[in-house]
């Protein structure tokens, strides 16, 4: 997701505190709940992310209003999406899980009602010519940024290669500026996600990805955050609209009409379709029944739960927050329970 800014430091400069540490003060949100005005439309922030782009097509095709729903797809950076949704702008973000539970630590109330995708290949760790393995980067300086899903990926990725994380240098920096920080003759290797990889491969010559996120199918989960008042106040549209991203994820596997589906999305994120689709493979796109599936309690990583269990310890190892939210409480499998 482009122009995201490592969440520590965005969350801690909009603190009226002087200094910020590694706890990731949040902003509380604003306390007026969000009212129920009918004539205002169901917003729902969105990105470059294969499994939040695919709301365009059922913004283009017209199903929302067709389900007789007055939604407003915002296009966002990720991480002013974050803010936005904080500041009570927003009804609903698509986050990744952990990020979720970051929000949650800052007094917001968000519900996880869904899960979007997970990460089958779209979050890379991607090296210069040269190294051809996680080994090759020890004592060599990686870039990515810190605290978010690519943070993750990298130190898991180095854990289960039974590898120290501690022995590669980690220089912070904004996603959307890797391809360029990736050029600089001290940077041996990023770690980030599409479609931004492909512009960072092409930026250095002979670069290619030695880690990626099929390697740990499920350890990334992008949701649907709802805010809970907006979600107690309108729980039937809620529910026609996890079943219009039923339909469009049938829509983008369905052979007949998957093309259609890919031109709609590469326009809307300016990317060549025949290059999108291949981005399209590394996202694991979910719907109505596999979301029945991975809404089951479990400790695995073919579980919600299980995955968030394991991202929450990430985060308070990183120090994102001090105390533990209560994860069980910030996942609403209702919704998804109760549909057919």
């Amino acid at each position: 997701m482009f122009n995201k800014i490592y969440l520590p430091i965005l969350f801690c400069s909009a603190i009226l505190f002087v200094g910020c540490d590694n706890t990731a003060k949040i902003p509380q949100p604003n306390k007026d709940s969000i009212a129920p005005q009918k004539d205002q439309p169901i917003t729902i922030a969105y990105s470059e992310w294969p499994g939040s782009l695919a709301w365009q097509i059922a913004q283009d095709k017209g199903w929302f209003k067709e389900a007789g729903l007055n939604v407003e797809l915002k296009w966002f950076d990720y991480s002013a999406s974050l803010q936005a949704f904080m500041a009570n702008k927003l009804d609903a973000v698509v986050v990744a899980n952990g990020d979720n539970f970051i929000l949650s630590t800052g007094g917001a109330r968000p519900a996880i009602i869904m899960a979007h995708d997970y990460s089958a290949g779209n979050d890379v760790i991607i090296a210069k010519s040269g190294i051809t393995s996680l080994q090759g980067l020890k004592g060599k300086t990686i870039a990515l940024e810190k605290g978010l899903v690519s943070d993750l990926l990298f130190t898991t990725a180095m854990q289960d290669a039974g590898l120290n994380p501690k022995d590669v240098k980690v220089t912070n920096a904004a996603t959307n500026e890797l391809p360029q920080i990736f050029q600089s003759p001290d940077i041996a290797a990023i770690a980030l996600w599409q479609p931004i990889a492909h512009q960072a491969l092409a930026s250095v010559p002979d670069a290619k990805i030695i880690y990626d996120s099929s390697k740990k199918p499920g350890l990334i989960y992008d949701t649907l955050s709802v805010n809970q008042v907006h979600l107690q106040q309108h729980r039937e549209e809620w529910k026609k609209i996890i079943q219009i991203w039923d339909r469009t994820v049938n829509y983008i596997n369905d052979p007949a009409t998957r093309q259609d589906a890919i031109h709609l999305m590469a326009k809307r994120a300016s990317i060549d379709p025949v290059a999108y689709e291949r981005i399209m493979k590394g996202t694991k796109l979910l719907n109505l029944a596999e979301n029945k599936r991975i809404f089951k309690k479990g400790s695995g990583f073919d579980s919600i739960y299980g995955a968030s269990y394991y991202v929450n310890q990430f985060n308070l190892r990183q120090g994102l927050y001090a105390q533990s939210p209560a994860v069980e409480q910030l996942i609403n499998p209702n919704l998804i329970e109760e549909l057919p």
